[in-house]
């Protein structure tokens, strides 16, 4: 299905694109996101139309969250959960668990934003975990995961 891209999709092009994606990817995640449209002659004039107010827009997002990654980079989180005397978690910590800890320091984080590569901690420790803000702006943040009796 070809499609107009109304914002900048990963791995797959910028504003204004027209792109050609598996119908299901189209109809299922970027028509109902609003981050496409089908590419027919009515919606590509109505795009042309709106170019330069998608832009702006676009731009504006990119502006915050470059300003809220800035204050992001570098901060350091920590969450307690029961541990055994070895070391490994009860249970795990999640980019769920993750997204509150830093709603509770003053950040709006989705937890999809959390990316964790290896999966869930499950054991004592730190780590550095990327949060990504926007599909141009990341950030790196400290995990400390503590045992608790």
């Amino acid at each position: 299905m070809q499609i107009i891209l109304l914002d900048k999709v990963v791995n797959l092009g910028g504003l204004g694109d027209v792109v050609k994606v598996k119908d299901g990817y189209a109809r299922n995640y970027l028509i109902p996101q609003g981050k496409a449209k089908r590419a027919n002659a009515a919606n590509l004039a109505e795009f042309e139309a709106r170019r330069v107010e998608l832009e702006r827009i676009a731009a504006e997002q990119l502006a915050v969250a470059q300003a809220q990654g800035a204050k992001l980079e570098g901060q350091s989180v920590t969450v307690a959960r029961k541990a055994g005397v070895d070391g490994r978690l009860f249970g795990s910590v999640t980019n769920a668990d993750i997204a509150e800890a830093l709603k509770a320091l003053g950040f709006d984080i989705e937890k999809a934003a959390v990316r964790m590569p290896e999966g869930p901690l499950k054991v004592v420790g730190e780590s550095q975990l990327v949060v990504s803000l926007h599909t141009d702006v990341t950030a790196t943040i400290n995990v400390s995961v503590v045992g608790e009796n």
